[in-house]
Order: C-alpha cells, then sequence, then structure tokens
C-alpha cells in the first residue's frame, strides 16, 4: 500500500468538492451536539453545586437532629468550632386560612428560622424587603412569607391573615427565592417562612410531634471541613446526629444532575446510531459515484488497499469536520439556553466549556463513523476493475472475518466508552444493548416488510395499481423501505419507550394507588388527642376506615455491637431516621413469618419485630441485637420476630415494632391513615383544621400530583433528547429520499409513458411512504412495549398495561413524517417529461 500516493490523490480528489455528502456531515453533526450539549449542561450544573455549596446548604456545615433540638453537649461543640451558627426548624404542617365551615388548609412545608438566617445568600421577596422586616411583629401579629403557588391557592393577599397551628401570623410577603431550598430535599407542599420564636406555642413544636433541627454553621476561612466533621462523628456518632459540609450540599440534586445527565448522553447515542445508517448509506452512495475514479486507479496498478486508503482519508476529513461542527453546535446550545435554565436553578449556573464533555461527544462520533463507515470501505478493495467498470458496486457483500472483527471491536470500544464515561455503568450496559436490540428489530422489519410487500404484489391481480406500484417499489431491493424504517424507527422506539413508562407510571400512581391507598395521612396527634380524633371521623358519613398507630423516629446506629453502615452494607433501613412503633399485641393483619411475638403485658429486656424482607436483604437473623437511638437515648434489643411488611399499600407500616417498656414512655406522637372517597374529603380538612389545629393532613392526592410533574419534568427532557434522534432520523429518511430521486424520475418518466396520470403516480409515491412510516411506527411501538414491560416488571416491580394512546400517536407520527419526507421528493419526477427523461436515460 502506498500511503504517500494514497495521501496524495485524497488531497486533490478532495478539491473537486464532496458532493452528496451533506447528510453525513449533519447525521454526525447533530449527535456530537446532544452528547456535547448535555455533557455542558451537566458538567456545569455540577461544577455550580461544588462552588455554590455552602450557599445551598445555607453555611459551610450543617448539624442536624430528628424531631429533637441539640443538646447543650452538642450545641457547645457547635459554639467552639464556629463564627456563627443559625438553628432552623422545618416540618410540615397546615396553613388554616378563614375560618369556622369557611376555613381553607393547605398542606405546607414550614421553615422556622432565627435571626442570623441565612448565614449564606439572600431570600428574594416580594415586595422586595428584607427577611427580617417580613417576620417582624407588627400589633402582636407575626408576619411570614408563603410560596405565590401557596398564597395562590388559598387566594391569599398581602396583609391577609392565617394561621400554623394555634398561632395566627400576617402574610408580608410573597417568597420569590431561598438560597438553600436543595439543602431540605423534596417536599411535599409549598414553602413557608416564620420565624423560630413566633412558632413557640403553636401546638406543632411539641415533645415527639415530627420535626427536624438543622445548626447552620459559618467556620472561619481555611477550617478543614474533614476534621471538624471527624471530630463531630466521634463525639455524636450515636446520637442520630448527621452531618453535611459544602463538599456535599445537596447529594440528591448532585446525584440526580449525574444519573439523569448519563442517562440522557445514552439517549444521545441513539441520535448517534440513527446517525451511523445516514453516514453508511452517504458514504455507499459517495462511493458509487467514484466508481470510475476507483477503476481507472486499478487499471493503472494501484492496490485495492491504496484506493481503499484515498477514500478512508476523505472519509476521515469529513468525519472531522462534522465533529467539529457538532462540538461548536453543542457548545452553542447551552449558551443560548442558559437563561431558560437559570428559572430552574436556586444558584447561579454558568455554562462552562470543558474539555471532557467535548472529548467525549468527540470519541462516540469518531466511533460511530468507524463503525458505520468501515464495511462501505472494504467492498472497494474486494471489487475488480472491470465490475468497476461497468458501473457496479458490490453493497451488502459480506466483508470477511477480518473486517467484521474490526467492526466488532470498534462497537465493544464503543460500548467500554460509554460505560467509562457514565455515572450510572449499570444504566449503560442495558440501554446500549436495547438500542442494538432496536436496530436489529427495525432491520428484521425491514427485509420481512420488502419480502412481504412482494407476495402482496402478487397477490392483487387486478385493481389498486397505486398500492401495486407502490408494493413494487418497497419490495424492490435496492427501495428506500429499509433505510426509512430503520432510520426513523429508532428514534420513534426512544419516544415510544418515553411513552409507555411515562403512562405507565403514572397509571400506578394516579389509577392503582387510590383503590387501597388512603385519602389522607394525619401526623402529629398528640396522645391526649386520639381518642378525640378517631371519635370524630368515625362519626362523619363517608369515613370507611381509620388505622392509628403510636410513631417515633429512631435511627438505627450498631448490630451487634457493630457500625450498622457496615453491617448492613448501607440499606435504605440505616440510611436515616425510620419510624418505630410500639404494641402490646400483634396489630392487625400482621403476619409473623418467623419467631413470636412478646407476651401482652411484658416488660422485660426490649424486643425488636422487624420488617422479613428487608431483614433477609440486610442478613439479619433471629436472636440479633439492635441498638437504635430514639430522641438521643440508644435502645438495645434483640429480634425475636420477623413479620411481613406491605408497603406498597400506602397504608401504615414499619420496619421496627417494639415492645412497649422500652419506648412507651417516650415523649411520641400518633399517625393514622384515613380512608374516605374524594367528595368527603375537603369537610374533613376543615373539621381537622378547626378543631386540631396542630394536626398535619397530608392528602395522598396531593404527594401523587406532585410525583406526576416530577415524572413529566423527566420525561420532557429525555423526550427533548430523543427529538434529536428523531431528527436524525429524519435527516436520514430525506437523504435517502434524496439518493432515490434519479430512480423515481426514471420510475414516472415510464409510467407516464405507459399512460399513467399524475395523480396515479402521486399517489403511489404517497402510499410507498405512509406504508414505511407506519411499519416503522408499529416496530417502534412493539420495541416501546418492551422496553416500558421490562422497566415495569424488573426496575419499578409492577404491572405493565399496553398505552394505546401513545401507541397510536406513534405510527401515525410514523406514517406522517415519512410521507412528508417523500412527498418532499415527489414534484421532480411527477413535472419532468418522459421523453427528456428517456433520452437522457439512452
Amino acid at each position: 500500500m502506498n500511503l504517500a500516493l494514497a495521501l496524495q490523490v485524497a488531497r486533490r480528489d478532495l478539491r473537486g468538492g464532496l458532493g452528496g455528502m451533506a447528510v453525513f456531515v449533519i447525521c454526525l453533526m447533530l449527535g456530537v451536539a446532544s452528547v456535547a450539549a448535555i455533557g455542558i449542561v451537566r458538567v456545569s450544573v455540577e461544577k455550580a453545586l461544588e462552588n455554590q455549596g455552602a450557599v445551598l446548604l445555607g453555611g459551610e456545615a450543617q448539624m442536624s437532629f430528628t424531631y429533637r433540638a441539640a443538646s447543650a453537649d452538642e450545641r457547645a461543640f457547635m459554639d467552639k468550632v464556629a463564627t456563627t451558627v443559625s438553628e432552623i426548624v422545618s416540618l410540615r404542617s397546615m396553613v388554616l386560612f378563614g375560618s369556622g365551615d369557611a376555613v381553607a388548609p393547605a398542606l405546607t412545608e414550614v421553615k422556622a428560622v432565627d435571626p442570623a438566617y441565612p448565614l449564606q445568600g439572600a431570600v428574594v421577596l416580594d415586595p422586595p424587603i428584607g427577611l427580617a422586616a417580613a417576620l417582624a411583629v407588627k400589633d402582636g401579629v407575626p408576619g411570614a412569607v408563603l410560596d405565590p403557588v401557596l398564597a395562590d391557592r388559598l387566594g391569599m393577599k398581602i396583609g391577609d391573615r392565617f394561621r400554623l397551628g394555634t398561632v395566627e401570623f400576617r402574610l408580608n410577603a410573597r417568597l420569590l427565592r431561598e438560597p438553600d431550598n436543595a439543602a431540605l430535599g423534596f417536599g411535599l407542599g409549598p414553602r413557608s417562612i416564620v420565624a423560630s420564636a413566633a412558632l413557640r406555642g403553636s401546638g406543632l413544636l411539641e415533645p415527639g410531634s415530627l420535626f427536624d433541627t438543622h445548626y447552620r454553621l459559618r467556620l472561619a476561612e481555611g477550617t478543614d471541613l474533614a476534621a471538624v466533621k471527624a471530630a463531630a462523628d466521634r463525639a455524636f456518632h450515636n446520637t442520630g446526629m448527621s452531618w453535611r459540609d459544602a463538599r456535599n450540599a445537596a447529594p440528591g440534586a448532585e446525584r440526580f444532575v449525574r444519573r439523569m445527565g448519563s442517562f440522557l448522553t445514552l439517549v444521545g447515542l441513539a441520535g448517534l446510531a440513527v446517525g451511523g445508517v445516514g453516514i453508511a448509506a452517504a458514504v455507499r452512495a459517495y462511493l458509487a459515484r467514484k466508481v470510475e475514479a476507483m477503476a481507472v486507479l486499478k487499471v493503472l496498478g494501484a492496490e485495492g488497499r491504496t484506493v481503499q486508503a484515498i477514500y478512508l482519508m476523505q472519509v476521515a476529513v469529513v468525519a472531522a469536520a462534522g465533529v467539529a461542527a457538532g462540538l461548536v453546535f453543542g457548545v452553542g446550545l447551552p449558551l443560548v439556553a442558559a437563561p431558560f435554565l437559570a428559572g430552574f436553578m436556586p444558584i447561579p449556573v454558568a455554562v462552562l466549556v470543558r474539555p471532557l464533555p467535548l472529548a467525549e461527544a468527540a470519541i462516540y462520533g469518531f466511533l460511530t463513523v468507524a463503525i458505520f463507515a468501515f464495511w462501505p470501505l472494504t467492498e472497494i478493495h474486494r471489487v475488480g476493475p472491470a465490475a468497476l467498470f461497468r458501473g457496479t458496486t458490490s453493497a451488502g457483500v459480506w466483508p470477511g472475518w477480518r473486517a467484521a472483527a474490526v467492526i466488532g471491536g470498534l462497537v465493544l470500544a464503543l460500548v467500554a466508552a460509554a460505560m467509562g464515561f457514565s455515572e450510572a455503568p449499570g444504566l449503560a450496559l442495558p440501554t446500549l444493548g436495547g438500542i442494538a436490540a432496536a436496530m436489529a428489530l427495525l432491520a428484521a422489519a425491514g427485509v420481512l416488510t420488502r419480502r412481504l410487500a412482494v407476495r402482496l404484489r402478487r397477490g392483487l391481480r387486478s385493481g389498486g395499481v397505486a398500492l401495486r406500484l407502490a408494493l413494487a417499489s418497497i419490495g424492490a431491493s435496492r427501495g428506500e423501505a429499509g433505510a426509512a424504517i430503520l432510520s426513523l424507527g429508532l428514534g420513534l422506539s426512544v419516544l415510544a419507550a418515553i411513552g409507555q413508562i411515562d403512562t405507565n407510571m403514572r397509571a400506578a400512581i394516579a389509577l392503582e394507588l387510590p383503590k387501597v391507598a388512603p385519602a389522607f395521612f394525619f401526623v402529629d396527634i398528640q396522645s391526649d388527642q386520639i381518642g378525640g380524633f378517631r371519635q370524630m371521623l368515625e362519626e362523619m358519613p363517608g369515613v370507611s376506615r381509620i388505622d392509628s398507630a403510636p410513631m417515633l423516629r429512631g435511627v438505627i446506629t450498631l448490630i451487634n455491637g457493630q457500625d450498622a453502615r457496615k453491617v448492613a452494607g448501607g440499606h435504605w433501613v440505616v440510611r436515616g431516621d425510620r419510624g418505630v412503633t410500639y404494641s402490646d399485641a400483634p396489630p392487625a393483619n400482621t403476619k409473623i413469618v418467623a419467631g413470636a411475638w412478646w407476651p401482652q403485658g411484658y416488660s422485660g429486656d426490649p424486643q425488636i419485630s422487624f420488617a422479613a424482607e428487608e431483614a433477609a436483604e440486610m442478613g439479619l437473623k433471629l436472636g440479633d441485637r439492635l441498638t437504635v437511638n430514639i430522641l438521643g437515648r440508644d435502645i438495645e434489643a434483640a429480634i425475636t420476630s420477623f413479620r411481613e411488611v406491605d408497603f406498597s399499600n400506602a397504608g401504615i407500616g414499619f420496619v421496627m415494632s417494639v415492645s412497649p417498656s422500652a419506648i412507651a414512655g417516650a415523649p411520641h406522637t400518633f399517625i393514622a391513615t384515613v380512608y374516605s372517597g374524594p367528595e368527603t374529603e375537603a369537610g374533613i380538612l376543615r373539621k381537622i383544621g378547626a378543631d386540631y389545629p396542630n394536626i398535619t393532613a397530608i392528602r395522598v392526592r396531593d404527594v401523587t400530583e406532585r410525583l406526576g410533574e416530577a415524572l413529566a419534568a423527566i420525561a420532557r427532557a429525555t423526550a427533548i433528547a430523543a427529538g434529536i434522534t428523531l431528527l436524525t432520523g429524519a435527516v436520514v429518511l430525506i437523504g435517502a429520499a434524496s439518493a432515490g430521486l434519479p430512480a423515481r424520475v426514471q420510475e414516472a418518466a415510464v409510467l407516464k409513458t405507459l399512460g399513467a396520470s399524475r395523480a396515479l403516480i402521486f399517489t403511489s409515491f404517497a402510499l410507498r411512504s405512509v406504508l414505511t412510516g407506519a411499519v416503522a411506527g408499529l416496530v417502534a411501538t412493539l420495541f416501546g412495549a418492551l422496553a416500558g414491560w421490562a422497566v415495569m416488571r424488573f426496575v419499578m416491580e409492577g404491572k405493565f398495561y399496553f398505552a394505546v394512546g401513545p401507541a397510536l400517536a406513534i405510527v401515525v407520527g410514523g406514517a406522517a413524517a415519512s410521507l412528508l419526507a417523500g412527498l418532499v421528493f415527489a414534484w421532480r419526477p411527477l413535472a419532468a417529461r418522459a421523453a427528456t427523461v428517456l433520452r437522457a436515460r439512452d
């Protein structure tokens, strides 16, 4: 092989241009741009979370306690290590607006703050007054600020009064932004901010009430966060204290950004896979136009590998141009979208162009080109000069095992790169496998469609001339059907999978849950209120069932004297506090699967009944001893029974139930679930708000709506990424239609000569486009159903229902997209004069 000659010829040949490679460049550019843009946004948000950690957290560090304030020793430690300490109490409660039967209740996430809040950042209010002024006491009534959503829901205006518990507040401002919103995690209701001093005596912070206390610490410059954390862990590890600092201010947000970014990148790879189909077709079409030049080179003695190297170099140049254009486009998209992105972030996010996401996108781009262009390039080496002079190529000829091994190695390199770059490697392999399976299914569907079209055409002996012409075109060995089904179908497959999963998730939340779930959860019911609370609800019409149980919250710190997190392998039960209850006898419908419940009136050493499934996952057995910290007190108890706990019915379920003598004397409250019809919910809320203002009602329908909003946001983000895939498919489809334009012109000329009208020819063109698009939609629907079933069955562990609406939309959309692309290139064949075309052909 003469590389110098190949380089010289390739350079000279490039001077004549690369006509017909536009589809190559556009497909590659779109795929690379989507991956680069997603990577840049992900890195930018991660960097903003890292740089703004102290603002997001509200301080350089935070020590939190569940359902209690810090002890004297804990507060002394904070005062020693910090220059300023700010105490924040967070809880759920009911905003009560109005009075009597006209009271309007709404769930809210209350943040009670001290004068030092916020240590970092600023609270933005409307009207633009300071937070201290908004929370100030005026005429004996403390001020408050509410989220606009909450104020609008209740119809409240500035100056209106409302209650939290038994305390009356005045709405002085609407909350536009709080700097530390992400630090407090997912909320079930909109935010309310009040002064801590004003909340005292409201009945919401009684012993045993459900609240969290966070202490934000401002540290001296240069303080070693790791050293302070280590000291806090040593001193208070077994007291239920949790630590967070600016290095990991919003772990949930950061984890979501990384995983969502990785998933969207994988969706972007689907776009590159679709683009690969267009790349392969563009390379084949380009090489077909170079048949005469190849023949001359081979006749003059050029080796097959030298000729192959010439066009490999040219493809590499085009690939470099496409990747470069994609990177430029990928950088520009986040810059344009920056103002839109800023509206969703509690902190400023600067678009950062970092080399890693650009390198990732470029690697994916070049590997895609290599995988899809290598096969057509191998055909140059395998075809002799005589075949080239006859104007034929070996499109579709098996390239040989050596070339197949190279392509396989390139595919493995792409998979390895995807898993290496991904923040969720466990997600990468199934997603890439799904893309490969979809492509294989679509390719098989293309072959089957051609064969079926041939049989159907033969079966139509009379009538339906336009349909027979369309079927003949689809069944042609070099027709556009295969490329159209593959390119359009993969983009539709991603959208179909999104539609099926999203619809099933919404159905699981909105349709299945209400059949078994209560209408309300009630929390913070004091011990002296539970009797009257139950009696009041039992007398209300429409209430079918009331369940209640005492509840405390505890943290499992030790298992058999060892660190619980190490023993349980980071199981969710030991990652934070969990509900704990007590009962003298097994509750109704409790099924003991191992061991035995303690005897009634038992007063010996503490015993625990543990959830059987979670115990098996944690490796627990009967007789194991757990140390549970409840309100700062360690309780060591032996596991004496395992029981079935069904958390899927949204009722009351506890991982741990402890013998009463161990914890009954600790301050605690009750929780309750109430089952009723939708028509009685408003009355229940009004009655509870009027008679028990300290009790918090969590409406199950509100929770499902919040979950639905989260699912919708994820579906929208995925659909946008899938839209790039679909756009790439449209480009490939248009490219295939453009490449087939000469054949259509020739076909139309022959048909006109035989007496066919323009309407008949137009109808046949339209039918072939609709049929191929519909097949692509049907296959995409099948793949979407399989993907939805797999996610619901193995990931969500739920039931799968085939969603007819999204399926019909995919099929109709596929047919419409194919029809549109086909009709764009139908006018020239219809307008061409038959005599002119046929004479030119001669």
